[in-house]
């Protein structure tokens, strides 16, 4: 073992998304732009997945989620070390305690805005004093939702003089499969609000991951069943938004209320026109009420868990993967009345073809692209990472972002 600095160290490689992400950094990286290794609990199944592969000369990185020692080790040898190693309630405590101590740099692909706000609650004040840039969300939740909204307040901005005081976001297509390690986040974060009244009120709260001073008081507005004429097309509840309009609430109080005190976002899923599209709707909104109450009564909770839901290390198929998509529209309007419309785009399946590459983006914008005097902290995609990231994204990660128009 030398004392040789990589740019990123990849920790659960061996994970479902982990190997996805590893594939997509062997092949986007073999030219030595961004140097990189792999960690996990196992060698032997780091060692079968870089066969898998074909990363003969990967090096690897033994380290138990819980061992402390073994992960401030990997970290002394790391620019940032992105983890997907899930549900990060349950194994994700150590390493950003590590990561913040030691000011080594970290990014994930959590989506359980609970825990988030426990990381924050322990270790924001020591990441600003070691310089530890941590950065969440870093997959299909929530950096498509998160630099969508940037992407269209710069746009905003410089069309109309005005950020937007109300943005919607409009899933329009998505495809794509479940994956086990998804699955899992969702059932730990419903068992750990079951009689937690304080959990639940946290979770209720659009503002619960801005800092404690932010000036928000607005009435975030809340999406059930109705057609939204401005896409022609039934509305229902999207699955991404507990954690979506979380982190652009907090891109806002950290960039100095750039959108506005007042500012309002919402996101959901468009099913389609007439009798069909209402259908659609309805059972979307009725399923995703019956497994948040299925999930949280211990006795379905179980049959879920284990007849009908996907077990960690299952998901969809690189088949599945390679014809995924996902296409989100963003409606802004001015205070004034002015309105400007962004898409955002994405070539694989939202929530591990396109979130691995996502995520690697991430991790080397992270690595080689925030300036030295950028302070240490919890950042946000858009905050830390912004219109470079973008610019990765769309190089490199068969990403789009457009304006559609403006008016």
């Amino acid at each position: 073992m030398t004392d040789t600095k990589f740019d990123i160290v990849l920790y659960g490689a061996t994970s479902f998304v982990g190997q996805i992400v590893a594939r997509y950094m062997h092949e986007q990286f073999s030219d030595g732009s961004v140097s990189w290794a792999i960690a996990a609990r196992s060698k032997s199944k780091m060692e079968d997945v870089a066969a898998e592969i074909g990363m003969s000369d990967i090096e690897m990185i033994v380290a138990d989620a819980r061992d402390e020692a073994a992960l401030a080790a990997m970290c002394a040898r790391a620019k940032v070390v992105i983890s997907t190693v899930g549900p990060y309630a349950l194994y994700g405590d150590t390493l950003v305690k590590v990561c913040a101590e030691s000011g080594t740099h970290y990014c994930d692909l959590t989506g359980e805005p609970h825990w988030i706000a426990k990381m924050l609650g322990q270790h924001e004040a020591k990441a600003k004093q070691t310089g530890a840039r941590i950065v969440h969300c870093c997959g299909f939740d929530s950096i498509p939702s998160d630099l969508g909204v940037h992407f269209l307040q710069s746009q905003a901005k410089a069309s109309h003089g005005e950020a937007c005081e109300r943005i919607d976001m409009r899933v329009m297509r998505a495809k794509g499969g479940a994956s086990g390690g998804t699955v899992a986040s969702m059932i730990e974060m419903v068992k750990e609000a079951s009689g937690n009244k304080e959990l639940q009120r946290q979770l209720k709260n659009p503002y619960s991951l801005c800092p404690p001073d932010h000036d928000f008081s607005v009435r975030q507005p809340s999406v059930g069943l109705s057609f939204d004429e401005r896409v022609n097309s039934w509305i229902a509840p999207f699955i991404m938004a507990a954690i979506n309009t979380r982190i652009v609430h907090r891109s806002n109080a950290l960039s100095g209320n750039a959108y506005g005190t007042t500012f309002k976002y919402e996101e959901a899923m468009a099913t389609g026109r007439g009798g069909r599209g209402k259908r659609c709707a309805r059972l979307t909104k009725w399923g995703l009420g019956a497994l948040t109450v299925g999930l949280a009564v211990p006795p379905t909770r179980w049959l879920l868990e284990n007849v009908f839901l996907p077990k960690p290390g299952e998901g969809p198929s690189p088949e599945e993967q390679r014809n995924g998509m996902f296409d989100m529209l963003f409606i802004g309007t001015t205070d004034s009345g002015k309105e400007v419309r962004c898409r955002v785009t994405g070539d694989r399946d939202p929530g591990y073809g396109s979130t691995a590459k996502m995520l690697a983006q991430a991790a080397a914008c992270l690595a080689q692209d925030v300036p030295d005097e950028i302070p240490g902290g919890f950042w946000t995609p858009a905050t830390l990472l912004g219109d470079k990231l973008v610019q990765r994204l769309q190089a490199h990660s068969g990403l789009t972002f457009a304006v559609e128009s403006v008016r």
